[in-house]
């Protein structure tokens, strides 16, 4: 069947480096997902807003984040402009984000403390607005930028790298350089940081730009179609019918949630800062597993252009709820966790970075083999209905997996107001108790693995394997040239695809 796809005249493949610089999408609304970690800290440490209250605002503009993404994905559907259907959304999306990042940051505090509550959340709503624009492009232009089975699996390559780099890197940057720069989390900290993460993001949404620039036109739509004709009534039928996003719904926004949990700032401080007794560390470790988890992700993805992202996303399961599931058994029996350091490379600093390497690095392969599964999701609506809706299905996923993932921030400020933190977060310093240790574990072991089994249960019920793409991409190029000989649509001969 693959070999069928390869011969006909509708496969829209893309170069390396359109698939590599397009995949910088991602990574610049990530460094806005990554900046916003803190805001936590500057809401409570320097605008003065409250444990609890910055947190249910937190669950709250997440909500309210899951509830725009189909409003703006019925918008991306019917958009068919000069510039493109997706970069219009992709460059107003990024200067929404900077301008609202700005104010946030630098403005808040300064605000009569009687209005800065409400501040915050107007500004984050317009963030909220600017992050779901170009987020949603992310993954609804995947369709547009390939079909071909063998090669839709080479942007979670790209996406991994830049990922892993991104917030491995990250979190050394903030642990290891700016906190003791700047003393903690000061309006220092995070106007350089801010600052840093607002320029960067720019470069890389214009470098992304650059790469959807050919292939974001109307000859790669679907069948040729300009546009769509839909209604948000069309959403609930997609959603009861198109089986493969459900369970892809359900495994990735599981394992949101649990990579939300863990990007908590405080997290690490509980888990590195007290609960091993060196926050720093929390840095160093994940640079140590930088490499390690590029290697399994390039042999994660060239399984995948072979065996298919199915498979090779429920390996990756595996492996990860494996290593994490012996690394909680190893904290439960270990006498002193303040052993683990990288001045006493003894048994129990070895077993560690083992597990804690193996376990990450098996995350961040399926975490970015998501993308790409949801352009199959798209491609099989497309395949059962012969419609192209590729905004209203990346938004499908992308609202349901917002709405579980915004407990996040919930479910560690309630559970930390439960042990008695109810006005501040934990700090470094702050003494190890019997309800932190377990806080600590819970929030950085026990909750990624629930989503991992509930990511193989759902898989279970996914039906779109490598061979069942490949019928699929074959039966939609079928259809493409039945339509190239009644003259509905034509094909360029330099490209083999179908024009307007």
């Amino acid at each position: 069947m693959t070999a069928q796809v390869e011969k006909n005249n509708f496969v829209n493949r893309s170069k390396l480096w359109q698939i590599g610089f397009f995949a910088l999408n991602n990574t610049a609304t990530n460094l806005y997902m990554f900046a916003m970690m803190f805001i936590s800290y500057y809401a409570t440490g320097i605008a003065g807003v409250a444990v609890v209250v910055i947190s249910a605002i937190l669950t709250g503009a997440r909500i309210f984040d899951g509830v725009t993404d189909p409003i703006i994905g019925y918008v991306i559907d019917k958009t068919n402009t000069k510039f493109g259907k997706f970069r219009p959304f992709m460059i107003l999306g990024n200067i929404i984000l900077l301008i609202s990042v700005l104010l946030m940051f630098n403005v808040t505090h300064l605000v009569p403390e009687s209005y800065r509550l409400p501040f915050i959340i107007a500004i984050y709503i317009v963030h909220i607005v600017g992050y779901t624009f170009q987020t949603a492009c992310t993954r609804a232009a995947q369709t547009v930028l390939t079909n071909d089975p063998k090669q839709r699996p080479v942007f979670s390559a790209f996406d991994a790298a830049y990922n892993t780099i991104l917030f491995v890197g990250g979190q050394y940057y903030v642990a290891s350089y700016l906190v003791p720069k700047h003393g903690g989390f000061t309006q220092g900290f995070f106007t350089e940081f801010n600052t840093v993460a607002m320029i960067t993001s720019a470069i890389f949404t214009v470098l992304a730009v650059i790469a959807l620039w050919e292939k974001d036109r109307t000859e790669y739509f679907g069948f040729a179609q300009k546009t769509v004709k839909t209604s948000f009534r069309d959403y609930w039928p997609v959603i009861k019918r198109n089986r493969p996003l459900q369970m892809l719904v359900v495994a990735a926004a599981t394992d949101k949630l649990a990579g939300q949990v863990l990007r908590q700032p405080v997290v690490p401080v509980m888990f590195f800062g007290i609960l091993i007794g060196d926050y720093a560390l929390s840095g160093t470790v994940s640079m140590i597993t930088i490499i390690p988890t590029l290697i399994i992700t390039f042999i994660g993805v060239g399984i995948a252009r072979n065996k298919g992202l199915k498979k090779t996303f429920v390996g990756g399961t595996w492996g990860a709820l494996l290593s994490f599931t012996l690394l909680l058994v190893f904290f439960l029996v270990i006498d002193d966790p303040t052993a683990i350091s990288l001045s006493n490379l003894g048994a129990a600093t070895i077993i560690f970075l083992i597990l804690y390497t193996l376990g990450y690095s098996f995350m961040g392969l399926t975490g970015n083999l998501v993308i790409p599964m949801i352009a199959d999701t798209s491609d099989y609506e497309t395949h059962i209905t012969g419609r192209y809706v590729p905004g209203m299905i990346a938004t499908i996923f992308s609202f349901v997996d917002k709405i579980i993932s915004s407990l996040a921030s919930t479910i560690v400020g309630l559970m930390l107001a439960m042990i008695g933190f109810k006005t501040v977060f934990p700090e470094v310093d702050t003494p190890l108790t019997t309800g932190l240790f377990v806080l600590a574990l819970f929030f950085h072991i026990g909750i990624p693995m629930l989503g991992w089994i509930a990511s193989l249960i759902a898989m279970k019920f996914y039906k779109l394997d490598d061979q069942y793409m490949a019928q699929i991409q074959a039966e939609i190029s079928e259809v493409k040239e039945m339509l190239v000989e009644k003259n509905q649509i034509s094909v360029e001969p330099s490209t083999g695809t179908e024009a307007k």
